[in-house]
């Protein structure tokens, strides 16, 4: 989910799931950083969580379990899913904030999420 984390874009400020069984791990492996750098594969992951493209499926695994990690603070996502998470979350914050207010307005209308992780979110936008 060489966005799963972005997700991670998104929120995501904070992806984190339901106890039991684990996200699968199948798209751990993907270079984020990669992503994170190229306008192209970064627009394409958003398009796709947007509803404005079609979803290779990395990406829609991610948007389907987007928001159980945000509902349940990824306690199904592997360490490898959370640290991607927040590289995701502090590259949008900081580089990014048109796509983080987006992505926000979409998985987090109502700010449930980013009043729930404020502090880390602050802590994000310091660094």
């Amino acid at each position: 989910m060489k966005l799963a984390i972005i997700i991670g874009l998104c929120c995501i400020a904070v992806a984190w799931g339901k106890p039991g069984s684990s996200y699968t791990d199948k798209y751990d492996n993907i270079n984020i950083e990669e992503v994170l750098e190229s306008d192209r594969l970064l627009k394409g992951y958003v398009d796709c969580l947007m509803d404005r493209s079609r979803c290779p499926p990395d990406a829609k695994t991610l948007k389907e379990t987007l928001p159980d990690a945000l509902e349940h603070e990824c306690q199904k996502c592997t360490a490898k899913q959370k640290t991607n998470a927040d590289k995701v979350i502090r590259h949008l914050v900081n580089k990014r904030p048109e796509l983080w207010k987006e992505l926000s307005t979409k998985y987090d209308p109502d700010n449930l999420y980013q009043e729930r992780y404020k502090d880390r979110i602050e802590a994000v936008k310091e660094k």
